[in-house]
């Protein structure tokens, strides 16, 4: 009954979210510069909130989540996108503490490769091996942020910030993939994968 509601729910936005999230996904992938560092002594809950927006290479990563999780279906259009985030802590707590942790950009790039090319394959593995890919790839989004957060003035405020779009990202890629799923038999979802499988690249690139 839960999944039949969120369903309902998400396919009345879904015109607007799709038409959003396009937008967004693809004015994203050409911007040039990581939005990664927090000036010293700046940083509060708009900061916080603007980074994942600001920051294509997040943007597209917790995009690609809602939409995989909704091309999925079943318990993994909300099981995926609430992974995300409940792993990324465990990241954000390694990043905080300074723990050793190389590759983390290289990480961040290869995240949006996968979950592009899992939505352009329309990969459906076991939900478990879907999460395990999923809180990977959260680890690694959540040690670039925690390295960063102890420079924000107001650290508190600043993750409160970042979670709430995190998670309005997630929905945004939900809607979109639930609007997706039908037309076309899903190529259009497939053919999103593909272009966010290419940010993917281009992060591996730069």
């Amino acid at each position: 009954m839960l999944m039949t509601t969120i369903g309902r729910g998400l396919r009345h936005l879904a015109a607007a979210a799709c038409n959003l999230g396009m937008g967004l996904a693809l004015g994203l992938i050409p911007t040039l510069a990581h939005a990664h560092v927090i000036t010293m002594g700046g940083g509060g809950f708009g900061s916080g909130f603007e980074h994942p927006l600001t920051g294509p290479d997040h943007f597209l990563a917790m995009f690609a989540v809602g939409v995989w999780g909704a091309q999925m279906g079943g318990r993994a259009v909300w099981s995926l996108p609430v992974t995300f985030p409940l792993i990324m802590v465990l990241g954000g707590v390694m990043g905080i503490l300074a723990i050793p942790l190389p590759g983390i950009e290289t990480g961040i790039a290869l995240s949006i490769l996968a979950l592009g090319l899992a939505i352009a394959l329309a990969w459906r593995p076991k939900e478990w091996i879907a999460l395990f890919l999923i809180a990977i790839f959260a680890i690694c989004h959540g040690y670039a942020h925690g390295a960063e957060l102890p420079r924000a003035a107001d650290p508190a405020d600043y993750a409160i910030g970042f979670v709430l779009a995190t998670g309005m990202i997630h929905l945004i890629g939900i809607g979109v993939g639930l609007a997706l799923s039908k037309p076309l038999n899903g190529r259009l979802a497939r053919a999103l994968g593909l272009i966010i499988a290419g940010g993917g690249v281009y992060f591996l690139i730069v």
